[in-house]
């Protein structure tokens, strides 16, 4: 599940405090499986991806299966896709949005109910990516769709969070500010508007956006069931600190800029 070129999150207006040990593991789990594929030939990676990447035609072609020695009954890939990534770019796109938001997000839900919705987000993403890619071939990897449910729910229990983004314009870095509601809505509607296209044309590009867009929907879903009880001085401080964070920075900018 490939990422598409975008902006490009830094990071955000929300504080925690415990440390985000499912993050690391989850981001160090990617990284290992990444280095183990590093290490394999041409030939088994490809076996490699057939096996444990998500490939709809094992579930609905029978010469598939008998090309491939494959079971349909190993539900497995639909889980452990989602740790496998197919280049460096790949992966570090996924992590570093991972990084980003994963964190706070960790630290207001613990450590259990954040890897429940990481998992749930990424399963719901392979579901809907093989109902929309039912007789494909191609394997489907990434951690995209799990991280979509991240973004989401980020985005639903920090509605007052605001967002740093890098947007590269040519051979330039531009950052601005950007309420995390809007990035994550303008990030949906992207793989939405991209998802309904790639309908007329199945096949093309490679990204698997109605895995994007399922991961997407089970995090926007399931936040509201997995967030324990807001503390309300927290979250208060927290809407604080979120509505003064980009003048603050802009400020501390011009100040720097000015001294110059």
């Amino acid at each position: 599940m490939r990422e598409a070129a975008a902006v490009i999150p830094t990071n955000n207006t929300i504080p925690y405090t415990a440390t985000p040990r499912v993050t690391w593991t989850l981001i160090g789990l990617c990284i290992a499986t990444y280095v183990y594929q590093l290490t394999l030939s041409q030939a088994e990676t490809e076996a490699f991806f057939n096996t444990y990447a998500l490939v709809p035609a094992r579930y609905t072609s029978g010469a598939w299966d008998a090309a491939h020695d494959a079971s349909r009954a190993n539900l497995l890939p639909f889980v452990s896709n989602m740790f496998l990534h197919g280049g460096l770019m790949h992966i570090a796109s996924n992590l570093w949005v991972l990084w980003v938001f994963g964190p706070a997000l960790e630290d207001r839900l613990g450590a259990g109910r954040f890897l429940g919705l990481y998992l749930a987000s990424g399963l719901a993403a392979s579901l809907l990516h093989f109902v929309f890619n039912f007789s494909s071939a191609v394997p489907a990897l990434g951690a995209s769709g799990a991280i979509a449910g991240v973004i989401a729910a980020y985005a639903r229990r920090f509605p007052y969070a605001w967002v740093n983004v890098l947007q590269p314009v040519v051979f330039l870095p531009v950052f601005f500010f950007m309420p995390a509601l809007l990035f994550a809505g303008f990030w949906f509607a992207t793989q939405l508007m991209q998802g309904l296209g790639s309908l007329a044309l199945p096949g093309a590009g490679g990204i698997a956006w109605w895995a994007h867009i399922g991961g997407f929907i089970a995090g926007w879903i399931l936040i509201r069931r997995l967030a324990p009880p807001a503390n309300a001085a927290e979250e208060t401080h927290a809407a604080t600190r979120s509505a003064l964070w980009p003048w603050t920075t802009w400020m501390r900018w011009m100040t720097w800029w000015w001294r110059r």
